[in-house]
């Protein structure tokens, strides 16, 4: 039996015409929410100042929206930070959302998913692509069973032997990883937008807009791209865009790095894999994540074209983020799964028909997202589930601030960021990571040791400390 049952839920009070108010004296249609995520898409576009990435979709609709420059992941891992991101809870190591194999379903089971409450609250839901990292995960918690291409993989053996056709050109095939079975870590194949897994995602997502564009519920449709996660696969005319592309200016490791801080191997899963120290390697590394950056921008511009063109766009809100960074050569690290601010800072970008567009340099995190649809949508939030606060006022005002601190877990490190500073605990060994992003945005140098900084990182640990116990708290 499903236990996600829709019964209809009235505002109690009227109010004004304001867009964040969904029902008046007859309860106003609700707005629509189109949700897109990009799989390890980092804010690498030209609006959050890149200037060497062709991101033209991505910078229109942000010229349209409110752009959050201070968005961070709880999670730098993608099974964990969907998980967290979806439930509205916070990573509680070791028990709750700790890597990439977790489930919400097993490690929150009395979590009631942003989907689940969503359908129990009137609107249609529909998952395609990569939303949920696990497929099966909550999957009875939306209108529809959740769609994928290739509905039986992209689990822990998602690539192997291009089971799933993953790569297009026959020479990819060439190139194995004996281990894993896995191909190439990139591709440039010769082929159009639609051949790729991404490319069936944008034709689904545009024949259910079509499909719910007249329904009588409002629609809650999630679009989850997989690109830019490895393998870096995408059609030629996008790696053509970067005949020649500059490397990481920081390629060291900062000294005095606490041992947990480590790279990531996941990359060293394919074939015609080098060491991060060859900047040939780094070179390619970062053109074929540029090159799937522009391509899922390509896409992500046909689906907000596609909305404009079914009269969508005046009363469906448009979320457009990522599930965490990545590392591309900096601090000789390729991959995710650390507590650099590189890894943890993502894009947010957010428009709501009847707001004005703006940047806001306010600090929020994923698990803001659930409780801000929330009130987006008109509906009252779970009872002692959210961690999270509503960044509805920044939305209203880009000066307003919800909170001064977001918190991050990995693999037994907690991580506290503000504005200026990041500062990591591992409770186990006591090591500190302390970065000064006023000084050294790059986070070059850890200054934990530094006796100049000993009363901050006292503040700091203290605010640590308090919102992992808050975090840890029974829900």
């Amino acid at each position: 039996m499903n236990k996600y049952l829709y019964f209809p839920v009235f505002a109690m009070t009227v109010g004004s015409m304001d867009p964040t108010v969904m029902y008046a004296k007859k309860m106003v249609k609700r707005m629509n929410v189109l949700f897109v995520m990009a799989d390890d898409l980092r804010p690498e576009m030209g609006c959050y100042g890149v200037n060497d990435i062709h991101t033209p979709n991505f910078d229109r609709f942000a010229s349209q929206s409110m752009v959050f420059l201070n968005a961070y992941c709880n999670a730098p891992v993608s099974g964990a930070s969907r998980a967290s991101l979806l439930t509205g809870m916070y990573p509680n190591y070791p028990t709750r959302f700790v890597n990439y194999t977790c489930r919400a379903c097993v490690d929150a089971p009395e979590a009631i998913p942003l989907s689940g409450w969503l359908t129990t609250h009137g609107y249609y839901t529909v998952s395609n692509g990569k939303i949920m990292h696990h497929i099966d995960d909550h999957a009875d918690s939306w209108s529809e069973k959740p769609w994928r291409y290739h509905p039986d993989g992209y689990d822990v053996y998602w690539a192997q032997y291009n089971k799933w056709e993953l790569w297009l050109n026959s020479e990819s095939g060439k190139f194995i990883n004996p281990k894993t079975m896995r191909g190439p870590f990139c591709e440039s194949a010769d082929v159009p937008d639609s051949a790729y897994d991404d490319g069936h995602v944008l034709k689904k997502t545009i024949q259910d807009l079509k499909r719910l564009k007249d329904s009588q519920k409002p629609f809650f449709l999630a679009c989850g791209f997989w690109k830019p996660h490895l393998p870096f696969c995408a059609p030629k005319k996008y790696w053509d865009m970067y005949p020649s592309i500059s490397i990481a200016s920081n390629r060291f490791r900062p000294s005095d790095l606490p041992d947990e801080v480590q790279n990531s191997s996941e990359i060293y899963a394919y074939a015609r894999v080098s060491s991060p120290t060859d900047e040939e390697f780094l070179r390619q590394v970062k053109t074929g994540y540029y090159a799937c950056v522009s391509y899922i921008d390509h896409l992500f511009g046909v689906l907000m074209d596609t909305l404009d063109e079914l009269n969508l766009s005046n009363n469906t809100i448009v979320v457009l983020l990522g599930d965490h960074g990545w590392d591309l050569g900096e601090h000789q690290f390729v991959g995710k799964h650390n507590l650099f601010n590189i890894t943890t800072r993502v894009p947010l970008i957010v428009r709501v028909p009847g707001l004005k567009a703006g940047r806001s340099y306010s600090m929020v995190e994923l698990v803001d997202i659930y409780p801000s649809l929330c009130e987006l949508c008109g509906i009252r939030e779970p009872e002692n589930q959210l961690d999270g606060k509503s960044f509805v006022p920044i939305l209203k005002n880009p000066r307003k601030k919800v909170k001064n601190n977001v918190y991050v877990q990995w693999q037994g490190g907690d991580d506290l960021l503000n504005s200026r500073f990041n500062f990591a605990w591992w409770e186990k060994s006591s090591h500190m990571m302390l970065f000064d992003h006023q000084i050294d945005p790059q986070e070059n140098k850890n200054r934990s040791d530094d006796s100049q900084y000993f009363s901050i990182k006292d503040k700091l640990f203290k605010r640590l400390k308090n919102i992992k116990k808050y975090a840890f708290r029974k829900h």
